[in-house]
């Protein structure tokens, strides 16, 4: 017994060791060469805080909107819906997307609808849209605020994050800093 038991013990608190000291360790460190030290993105405007890396619910018209999120932009709950695509429940819903999407944006195709402004992201909070999906919405944004489609083209345009290092993944646009950027312009 003493063959078996003293080395178990011996791996269980390398193994603690391991995993919950230098593991921990190298995480804590990589995130401190992120310019938010691992904390987050946090935007201050007029008084209010925003979290950047968290999507937020954009509901009026005069918004560029997000993704819509399976948790209810609720960061405690991230989570997907795990509805297949060939679930009813999940075709619905984004029938429904598609349907509200429409009624919004008149004079856009279906076709032209981009699949993020309509399917939730993994992990429901993905504050991020495509170049596409915010260019998409300028028409609607542009009669009800009544500002030039062009101008709220550069603003978008303005808004473009270059993927990492230029080559590894898309190009994407922050739904908030977007949105806090039209506000200010009225």
């Amino acid at each position: 017994m003493k063959t078996n038991l003293f080395p178990a013990i011996k791996l269980t608190i390398a193994t603690i060791l391991l995993f919950c000291g230098a593991y921990t360790m190298l995480i804590w460190t990589i995130a401190q060469l992120d310019p938010h030290k691992g904390q987050g993105e946090m935007l201050r405007v007029n008084g209010k805080k925003y979290y950047a890396n968290v999507g937020q619910a954009f509901t009026l018209d005069k918004y560029f909107h997000s993704r819509p999120s399976a948790a209810g932009y609720n960061a405690a709950g991230s989570a997907g819906s795990n509805k297949g695509p060939s679930n009813p429940e999940y075709l619905d819903m984004v029938q429904a997307r598609i349907d509200s999407f429409l009624i919004h944006n008149p004079g856009i195709d279906k076709t032209e609808i981009p699949v993020e402004l309509i399917t939730a992201s993994g992990s429901g909070l993905d504050p991020h849209i495509s170049p596409k999906a915010a260019l998409v919405q300028i028409k609607r944004i542009a009669s009800l605020r009544k500002l030039p489609e062009e101008q709220l083209r550069k603003l978008v345009q303005q808004n473009i994050e270059s993927p990492l290092l230029n080559m590894m993944g898309p190009s994407k646009v922050n739904v908030l800093k977007l949105n806090l950027a039209l506000d200010s312009i009225r």
